[in-house]
């Protein structure tokens, strides 16, 4: 499997993430730098820095991982897609295009403080016994870096599965951080059964018209969907956010009004699209929430196996009293951590915050 690596800013540091997942076991894969004009981290031509100091192997070693374009480059780890590879070398969105076809293909940007990285950049200067830049003309330096329209990064780094913001002050605390995130996390690039059906049940809860929560529900019997649902008004009545359920539209507070609720949940909209016959033993419910009482109640009684599910709700526990009780399996799922990632810190509890 391959991980493709864009830093967002100038020094934020994706050459050492690069490094580090070498030194982990995967392979350097680089371009040669006419075969696609790269954009390297030394922003002006006074200052001709080596951005990265990864090519410490032998020169014989490295010949044989150096390509004169990305399509060469592309079908190599192709057919060797069961390896680890990364690069740093994607320069264009079309390149970007055909890379994120494959399957076993993994963008992920770093970005960091604009501050530290003109310090990183500063530093790296001085080790080089050359002027830096004062932090206005690295500022503009960049701007142009992420925001050119023909060169800029930002307009690929956005389209990354995994998007890290390293503070990190030390290699040290970079790579604990990185140790614990696991990039090399399979699900990833390939979702496993609990991941997919979780991502389809927060597919239908944009479908949601409720004007208090959204939620979606995906209900799955050997690993195919029976049916799903989201939470709303019933069917020919007012969508609940065009005003069709006054409880909703007052904003009234957790547990308060039910019985005057016209909002259908997600479960309950589920089952009754699926029926009692079409449910039978073995059949798995998933939803982005945890059930409230009232579709616990329903759920145990069409014979529901298993409740899968991702946020907590404010009677977990009561809801699970009644499906342990009722002989149906509870359970929370926790995806890989995607999206936006702090580094400093990452894997320790929030401040202030407590047990969920």
């Amino acid at each position: 499997m391959r991980r493709g690596f864009w830093g967002k800013g100038i020094c934020a540091g994706k050459h050492a993430i690069a490094e580090y997942l070498i030194q982990q076991g995967f392979q350097l894969l680089e371009l040669t730098s006419k075969s696609h004009h790269r954009i390297t981290d030394e922003p002006d031509d006074d200052l001709r820095l080596q951005a990265s100091d990864i090519r410490k192997k032998g020169d014989a070693q490295v010949s044989e991982l150096v390509f004169e374009n990305a399509d060469s480059l592309l079908d190599f780890a192709t057919k060797r897609w069961q390896d680890r590879w990364v690069t740093t070398d994607i320069a264009d969105g079309l390149t970007l295009d055909r890379f994120l076809l494959r399957p076993f293909f993994l963008l992920v940007s770093v970005d960091a403080p604009v501050s530290l990285r003109w310090k990183r950049f500063t530093d790296r200067c001085w080790r080089r016994q050359l002027d830096p830049p004062d932090l206005e003309k690295f500022v503009l330096w960049n701007d142009r870096h992420l925001y050119d329209r023909d060169i800029g990064r930002v307009y690929l780094t956005d389209r990354a599965q995994v998007r890290l913001f390293n503070s990190s002050s030390s290699l040290e605390e970079l790579h604990q951080a990185l140790g614990i995130l696991d990039l090399a996390d399979e699900q990833r690039l390939r979702p496993n059964w609990d991941q997919y059906f979780m991502q389809l049940a927060s597919l239908a809860a944009q479908r949601s018209n409720c004007m208090k929560r959204r939620v979606g529900c995906v209900l799955v019997r050997e690993r195919r969907v029976i049916s799903t649902g989201y939470n709303g008004t019933p069917r020919h009545l007012q969508n609940c956010n065009e005003g069709g359920c006054p409880r909703c539209n007052r904003g009234d507070g957790g547990g308060i009004g039910l019985s005057t609720c016209l909002c259908i949940h997600a479960e309950e909209n589920a089952l009754l699209e699926a029926g009692r016959e079409r449910i039978r033993e073995g059949a798995i419910l998933y939803c982005d929430t945890c059930p409230c009482l009232t579709c616990t109640v329903k759920i145990a009684q069409v014979g529901i196996s298993e409740v899968v599910y991702s946020q907590g709700y404010n009677m977990d526990k009561d809801s699970a009293a009644i499906l342990e009780a009722a002989g149906v399996r509870l359970r929370q799922f926790h995806p890989p951590s995607n999206g936006l990632i702090y580094l400093q810190g990452f894997g320790e509890p929030a401040k202030g915050s407590g047990p969920v």
